[in-house]
C-alpha cells in the first residue's frame, strides 16, 4: 500500500520523468566520504585514503567510495576523525549555507553530526558553532562525531527549539534547518519505513521554523533542508514562511545542477523557483530540497558574550599543557565546571537552564589536584603538538589493538604518552617501562 501511494504521487509529480525516478531506485546506492579539513587538506587525503574514490561535484571535500566492499568505519584514520561517512545529497545544505570563519552558526537538529562537522570545518575553529538536537540518544552520537572531528568551538545542546528562542534572541549569523520529514528521499534505502503522514511532519517544521527565525540576526540567512519529495513539506513550507514572516525573503543557491523549485506544485510564490531540489535520476545521489532564505531589516547589534568564567584551581592543567609544550590556545578562556575542564568558544553565552551536553572543547578532569588529558583533546592533537608521543602506522596491528583497549608496547617515554596513527591524534596512554597501558575512551573501543 505504501509503495503504491508512493509510485501514484511521483507520477502526478513528474509525469514523463517517472520512469527516470524509479529506474534510479534500481541502482546501487553510493557510499559517500567527506575529509576533515580541520586535520588533512585534500592532497594529504587523496595520498593516505586507502579507497578508490570519485569526486563529488557540489563538495571539494567529498567524494564517492567506488567499491562496496570498502569498510571505511573499521580503519583506523576514521578513529582519528580524518573523515565523516555521509551520503552524498546529504552534504548539500551545508554547502548552500555558505559558511565563513567567525560566523555564529545554529544547527538546530544536528544529530548524528553529519552536516555539523562539515560546517565545523568551514569555521576553522573560529566563530561558534550551536549544534542541537531534541533526542537524547542521538544526541550522543552528535558529541561523538563532534570529538572525533576535533573541533574546539562547538556548544551541543538537548534542547526544544522554543526553549532557545530567549536565550539566543538574534544571535546567529547563519542557521541550519535540516528538518524531521517523511524521508521520501531515503526511499530506496527504506521503503518499508516510509510514513506518508505529510501534514504530521509540515506541523512540526512549522514549528522549528517559527522558533529558529527569532534566532536569526537581521541580515542573516537560513537555510532550510528536508530529505522529501513532498511540496507539502518543501515548497509548501517556505511559501508559508515567507507569507508568515515578511522580512524574509527567498535567494539563489550557488550550486549547479540541481532542479529548480516548483510554485506550481502549491499554488505559491514565483520566487519559489530559487529553490532547489536533488532528485536521484538527475544527480549521483538520493534525494534532498534546499531553501536558502535572508532576513532583511534594520542591522540589529550582536549581543556580545555574558559568560562567566570560572578559571579557578587550575594549576595542575597548565603544569601538565608546560611540560608537554601545548601551545597558548590552550590556555586561555579554560573554564572549571565541577572539575571538568573546557576550552570555550568565542562569543560563549550564558546557558544557564539549558541542557548543555558540551561547551566547547572538553580538555579534562582535575581530580585531587592532578589532572587526567580527555579523549577529546587527543582528537585536537598530532605527532608535532605534544611532547610524548606513540606514533603507530595505520597498518600496524597494535593500532587495532590499541583501538579495541588492549595494552600495547612502546619506546615513548614513561608519563602521559599520545597515540597517534600516522601522526594524527587517536587517545592517550600512559606509558612505564615500554607498556603504554590504554586510555582510549571505553564507549568508543573497536569491537
Amino acid at each position: 500500500m505504501k509503495k503504491d501511494f508512493f509510485y501514484s504521487k511521483i507520477k502526478k509529480l513528474l509525469n514523463e520523468e517517472a520512469k527516470d525516478f524509479f529506474d534510479s531506485l534500481e541502482a546501487e546506492l553510493r557510499k559517500g566520504i567527506r575529509f576533515n579539513s580541520l586535520k588533512i587538506n585534500r592532497e594529504e587525503f587523496l595520498s593516505k585514503a586507502p579507497f578508490s574514490l570519485e569526486e563529488v561535484a557540489w563538495c571539494k571535500e567529498g567524494f564517492y567510495l567506488q567499491s562496496q566492499e570498502d569498510r571505511p568505519g573499521k580503519h583506523p584514520y576514521y578513529y582519528a576523525g580524518l573523515y565523516y561517512l555521509q551520503e552524498p545529497s546529504a552534504m548539500l545544505p551545508a554547502e548552500a549555507l555558505e559558511v565563513k570563519p567567525g560566523d555564529r552558526v545554529l544547527d538546530i537538529s544536528a544529530a548524528p553530526g553529519g552536516k555539523s562537522t562539515q560546517i565545523a570545518a568551514k569555521l576553522q575553529n573560529q566563530g561558534i558553532l550551536v549544534s542541537n538536537d531534541i533526542n537524547p540518544k542521538r544526541t550522543a552520537a552528535l558529541q561523538k562525531n563532534i570529538s572525533l572531528f576535533g573541533i574546539k568551538n562547538c556548544i551541543v545542546l538537548n534542547q526544544k527549539p522554543e526553549s532557545l528562542e530567549n536565550v539566543f534572541d538574534r544571535y546567529f549569523d547563519k542557521i541550519l534547518v535540516d528538518a524531521p520529514c517523511s524521508g521520501e528521499g531515503l526511499i530506496k534505502k527504506d521503503l518499508k519505513n516510509y510514513e506518508a503522514d505529510n501534514e504530521k511532519y509540515a506541523l512540526i517544521q512549522k514549528d522549528i521554523l517559527s522558533s529558529v527565525q527569532k534566532m536569526l540576526r537581521e541580515g542573516g540567512e537560513l537555510v532550510y533542508s528536508t530529505c522529501t519529495f513532498s511540496p507539502e513539506e518543501n515548497e509548501g513550507i517556505i511559501n508559508w514562511f515567507i507569507e508568515t514572516y515578511k522580512e524574509f525573503e527567498i535567494i539563489d543557491i550557488n550550486i549547479q545542477g540541481l532542479s529548480e523549485g516548483r510554485p506550481d506544485w502549491v499554488n505559491g510564490h514565483e520566487s519559489l523557483s530559487k529553490l532547489r531540489r536533488a532528485w536521484p535520476h538527475k544527480i549521483k545521489g538520493e534525494g534532498h530540497f534546499i531553501a536558502r532564505l535572508r532576513k532583511n531589516g534594520r542591522e540589529f547589534k550582536q549581543i556580545k558574550a555574558g559568560f562567566n568564567i570560572n578559571n579557578k584551581g587550575l594549576e595542575s592543567y597548565y603544569d601538565f599543557a608546560d611540560e608537554h609544550r601545548l601551545h597558548g590556545s590552550y590556555k586561555k578562556d579554560v573554564h572549571n565546571c565541577n572539575g571538568e575542564l573546557y576550552l570555550l568558544p568565542d562569543d560563549m553565552i550564558d546557558l544557564k537552564n539549558i541542557k548543555t551536553i558540551n561547551m566547547g572543547l572538553n580538555l579534562g578532569e582535575i581530580k585531587d589536584n592532578r589532572f587526567t588529558p580527555s579523549q577529546e583533546l587527543s582528537l585536537t592533537l598530532g605527532k608535532n603538538s605534544f611532547n610524548n608521543v606513540t606514533d603507530l602506522k595505520a597498518d600496524d596491528i597494535r593500532a587495532i589493538k590499541y583501538l579495541k583497549g588492549e595494552t600495547i608496547e612502546t619506546d615513548s617515554r614513561d608519563g602521559w604518552s599520545l597515540v597517534c596513527v600516522d601522526g594524527y591524534g587517536l587517545g592517550w596512554g600512559k606509558v612505564a617501562s615500554g607498556v603504554l597501558k590504554n586510555y582510549y575512551k571505553k564507549q568508543w573501543r573497536m569491537l
